[in-house]
């Protein structure tokens, strides 16, 4: 699994002219599944993006993890986190989890994060999607099972 962890200031989630969701301080991260991807990767990517210590400490270190601060999650489903763009133009996703395969995986990152006890909110799977954010920092995390990056 692939997720690029973003630290926010506030983030919310539109389709179409709906609010879907939104949220104040935490983590907005982008999470998308690979077709060798599985429960075992949704654990720990779970795991992983609760407990980066990417929140400042008193003496203004990166210490402190989003169960530290108690700040929100927020996880949207992105299957072109799987984009391969080294042939031409035009990038190609096959390395990505087909959507039947993904979103059960993707509902378990979701399951697992909140086993924490960090309110989670979420995107609409597989829908057209209007992301809005604030970074924080800007604290930009690139995370992959695979240890890829």
């Amino acid at each position: 699994m692939r997720a690029v962890v973003q630290r926010v200031r506030r983030a919310s989630v539109d389709v179409g002219e709906q609010r879907l969701v939104s949220m104040g301080e935490g983590v907005l991260a982008f999470v998308g599944v690979g077709h060798r991807d599985g429960p075992r990767d949704a654990s720990e990517l779970a795991k992983k993006i609760v407990g980066l210590r990417i929140f400042e400490d008193e003496s203004g270190r990166m210490n402190r993890s989003l169960l530290e601060v108690g700040g929100s999650l927020g996880l949207v489903s992105q299957f072109t986190l799987w984009a391969d763009a080294r042939k031409g133009r035009r990038p190609s996703f096959g390395d990505a989890a087909e959507p039947a395969v993904a979103e059960p995986i993707f509902e378990s990152v979701v399951e697992a994060a909140r086993q924490f006890g960090v309110p989670v909110v979420t995107g609409r799977f597989g829908a057209t999607m209007d992301v809005s954010l604030v970074n924080a920092g800007p604290v930009t995390i690139l995370l992959d099972t695979e240890r890829v990056f």
